[in-house]
């Protein structure tokens, strides 16, 4: 089954440090919030809540990053692992990812995709953009 969302996250903790062997080369621990901008209820219900929390490894801007992700619905949840690489001077993320998890109706879940983020209109805010191919068993 193909599906597709948009989100807005908010940045609710992040913690970094200079590595310190090049100029603006930084290691960061992200936590985010998200709520959904368009979004198709499925088999598991209305949309409850989203969490992530990324690490990211960062020259000037541009660098890996890779985390977890739990997406919360009324009678399930998946939970899914993600990795990207962000250019510094465009701020896009572009990535993968891949279900390893599902809870409730949505236990034995399989999928994976691609996404992209870029930077909100406000502080600590960005948009992602979620597209990929899931199937559940019996469904």
């Amino acid at each position: 089954m193909q599906r597709k969302a948009k989100y807005r996250l908010m940045v609710t903790r992040r913690e970094m440090l200079y590595v310190h062997d090049e100029f603006d080369h930084t290691l960061m621990l992200v936590e985010m919030e998200g709520e959904p901008i368009e979004y198709q209820p499925g088999v598991a219900g209305k949309f409850v809540s989203r969490r992530s929390v990324t690490f990211h490894d960062r020259v000037r801007g541009t660098g890996k990053m890779m985390g977890y992700a739990i997406t919360t619905f009324e009678e399930g949840a998946i939970y899914s692992r993600f990795e990207g690489q962000r250019d510094g001077n465009t701020k896009l993320t572009k990535g993968t990812w891949t279900v390893y998890k599902g809870l409730g109706k949505l236990q034995g879940i399989t999928g994976s995709g691609t996404f992209t983020v870029v930077p909100g209109e406000r502080d600590r805010e960005y948009i992602l953009d979620i597209e990929g191919e899931y199937e559940l068993p019996g469904a």
